[in-house]
């Protein structure tokens, strides 16, 4: 037996739509193996509170190990996961090949895919989830969906805290006045079609924060694309999923992924590239559709065909090579790397579409936000993603740059909120959506 694994890791298919998935003490059998070996590494220690967490339960148990551990306390760790995969990804020596199989955070979803079939989502969880219905409502009253969730709004948010579960304090997303896609329509990037990359043609999913949050990310990506010369498009079929893949939603995730893939297929037939704008979408259209419907020929197609976005940006400027005419980014840029951007397994590539802005001065933080999608909002969890995302923080803080990006823009809010924390006489840098934003303007593109 060999301690650690020197392979590339990889992934199992779910076994979703079998009856062992959701047998009680199969399930538990699983838990029980998976965290006697966790016990016994402790690698993980340090990435979220999970492991604490379980560490702390072993530790102060009857017998200082496993076997004294009530199952019902499992839910204590299987709560504080985010599903941010880097226990799998970055630190566990034992994911397949590995004899030992190791893949935690997929033994997470099992957990919640099987509480979420016993007993039901909760409405509250069901209705966060639900980011397509949410957004739509939200993007035609965008100015008084804003106000309520401001935080300033002691009496909203404390409204919402009691009745959604929100935390008052979490600084939340606001809703664009006009999605993505109607601004896409009404402002059409001009192509440059002699441009390096004339031969290039890309579908911008949109993806739920895209359309009706943050929509200049979005629009400087296409500003960008159409300046290499891309045929760009704009589809949002439907939401990828993640936030229903956290409550272990698993057959509304499988819906999701059929809807998509097939919207998209048509665009894949005539040649185009599909790029997703946030990481998390990204993972999902790549990698977490395939395991959960691995015999389905159009998800398989779309995974092949879909670019992270600064990794798309990337390509071009290593195959046919950026159009010129950007300016030097002045003051610098602080860069986080989410995690599901580090998940995707192709490096640094928002780090080195920055790098292609002349004179840039890019400092790379490499931490995780603490922020985890819809889990950092809730009650009894904000704290939490507070305190695991403040070294990142911190970082992003001294390194003293004018500018602060995460490829993850939820992540890049959290981080936002956790450096005014922070205090001190360093000047707090801007906040902006993603590294295109930045490339944008180096090219002097304007959003609408």
């Amino acid at each position: 037996m060999r301690e650690g694994s020197l392979e590339a890791p990889i992934r199992h298919p779910l076994d979703w739509r079998s009856d062992d998935f959701y047998d009680d003490a199969k399930l538990d059998a699983e838990m029980r193996r998976v965290f006697d070996i966790c016990h016994t590494c402790r690698r993980c220690f340090n990435l979220c509170d999970s492991f604490p967490r379980l560490f702390d339960l072993i530790d102060e148990s009857k017998s200082g190990e496993l076997d004294t551990v009530a199952s019902a306390d499992f839910k204590k760790v299987v709560d504080a996961c985010t599903l941010c995969d880097m226990c799998f990804m970055s630190k566990c020596p034992y994911v397949p090949p590995h004899e030992f199989n190791i893949d935690f955070p997929h033994l997470i979803l099992r957990y919640r895919a099987v509480e979420a079939k016993k007993n039901g989502v909760p409405a509250v969880d069901r209705a966060l989830a639900d980011t397509d219905r949410y957004g739509n409502w939200a993007t035609l009253i965008s100015g008084a969906a804003n106000w309520a969730t401001r935080r300033d709004n002691a009496m909203m948010r404390g409204l919402e805290e009691k009745v959604a579960g929100v935390d008052r304090n979490a600084e939340l997303p606001k809703y664009a006045s006009k999605t993505l896609e109607a601004q896409a329509a009404s402002h059409p990037p001009m192509r440059d079609e002699s441009a390096p990359a004339k031969a290039r043609k890309a579908v911008l999913y949109a993806t739920c924060y895209g359309d009706y949050n943050d929509t200049s990310i979005g629009m400087s990506a296409l500003a960008v694309l159409a300046r290499n010369g891309v045929e760009t498009k704009v589809v949002h079929p439907a939401c990828c999923g993640m936030p229903k893949l956290e409550q272990g939603m698993l057959d509304d995730v499988a819906k999701a992924a059929r809807k998509v893939a097939a919207a998209f297929a048509p665009y894949i037939d005539e040649g185009y590239d599909i790029v997703a704008p946030v990481p998390s979408c990204a993972l999902m259209l790549k990698f977490e559709w395939p395991l959960i419907l691995p015999e389905d020929e159009s998800v398989k197609r779309l995974a092949k065909a879909t670019f992270d976005l600064s990794e798309y940006v990337v390509d071009i400027a290593r195959k046919e090579g950026l159009a010129e005419g950007m300016t030097p980014l002045n003051g610098g840029v602080a860069f986080h790397v989410s995690c599901h951007s580090r998940a995707q397994n192709i490096g640094q590539k928002g780090a080195e579409l920055l790098a292609l802005i002349p004179e840039a001065d890019v400092a790379v933080v490499e931490r995780c936000s603490g922020h985890g999608g819809a889990w950092g909002y809730k009650k009894g969890n904000f704290e939490t993603a507070m305190k695991v995302g403040k070294p990142a923080a911190r970082q992003l803080q001294n390194a003293d740059k004018k500018h602060v990006v995460s490829e993850c823009p939820l992540a890049g809010l959290h981080i936002e909120q956790e450096i005014e924390t922070l205090g001190g006489e360093t000047p707090k840098p801007e906040r902006v959506g993603h590294p295109i934003v930045l490339m944008a303007r180096a090219y002097g593109l304007s959003n609408p």
